[in-house]
């Protein structure tokens, strides 16, 4: 079933978890994230970032509708995200197009700006019943793991005023994590992300959420993130998969072959997420 950001994260509240939140650039993808879901009996939320555009990928017109219609059709409550949506126009294309949740991404602008602009994003999700992410601080790169410049971890006092001031319904933080592989385990600042939980009173948002290990994970839930981004190695996985194939002979075994891969992957997330042992 169709639902949005804020009634997905009330379900991670209520059973102080987080929700998995996965880029699906494809049909393959979403297939894999969903049938996890559903399988495990646990909401998710399915994401189609901007840059995937600039990746070669599927536009937002070409996998919108099919996000829209395979998370309406699910047994369990689906949430489809527009993931780091840095143009205005483009977010509101999103909301257009029916998107229950966007992000918008104003980190690298000034401060007076990602205000500013955050706040028009509010106000226009409003009309169409969407919800909200937006984020203080930046974590660098992009989505696809490469360029975008350092990170720049948040500041808990800017958090507080952020959150307040826009009134969006998740925020994104950055506190050691970063998006793509990771070269070497990252070290997450946890007092820093207790002292934004304490000042801020909506659910916070992990990205960059592959590659960290279990009891990071489960620390991290415990300090209030209740959503998190994963991408990255659950791609791996299917890659991982299809190269370790015999017969390659045809395209449609090399793709079951990857959703069946990426599928177990979510699984994995999936459960660690909801905090199980």
């Amino acid at each position: 079933m169709l639902v949005t950001l804020k009634n997905i994260l009330k379900i991670a509240e209520a059973k102080k978890c987080a929700v998995g939140s996965f880029n699906t650039p494809n049909l393959a993808s979403i297939k894999a994230v969903i049938s996890a879901a559903e399988e495990m009996n646990q909401p998710v939320i399915i994401m189609h970032a901007q840059v995937h555009e600039e990746m070669g990928l599927c536009t937002m017109d070409e996998i919108a509708p099919i996000m829209l219609f395979m998370a309406d059709r699910a047994s369990v409550p689906v949430c489809v995200h527009l993931d780091h949506g840095t143009d205005m126009d483009y977010v509101k294309k999103g909301l257009d197009l029916g998107f229950t949740s966007v992000m918008y991404d104003g980190s690298e602008l000034s401060k007076e700006e990602n205000y500013a602009n955050t706040a028009v994003m509010v106000e226009a999700a409003a009309r169409y019943g969407a919800s909200v992410e937006a984020e203080i601080g930046s974590m660098g790169a992009r989505e696809s793991g490469n360029g975008g410049g350092e990170s720049i971890y948040t500041d808990p006092a800017e958090a507080e005023s952020f959150a307040r001031e826009t009134g969006i319904d998740a925020l994104a933080c950055a506190f050691g994590t970063a998006h793509g592989l990771y070269l070497k385990q990252p070290k997450l600042d946890f007092e820093r992300l207790a002292e934004i939980k304490s000042r801020v009173d909506i659910p916070l948002v992990m990205h960059g959420g592959s590659g960290v290990s279990h009891e990071d994970y489960r620390k991290v839930i415990e300090l209030g993130i209740r959503k998190i981004n994963y991408y990255t190695y659950m791609a791996k996985a299917g890659g991982t998969a299809v190269v370790n194939m015999e017969d390659k002979t045809f395209y449609h075994d090399i793709e079951t072959v990857a959703i069946a891969a990426m599928k177990e992957n979510v699984k994995i997330a999936v459960d660690v997420f909801q905090m199980s042992e």
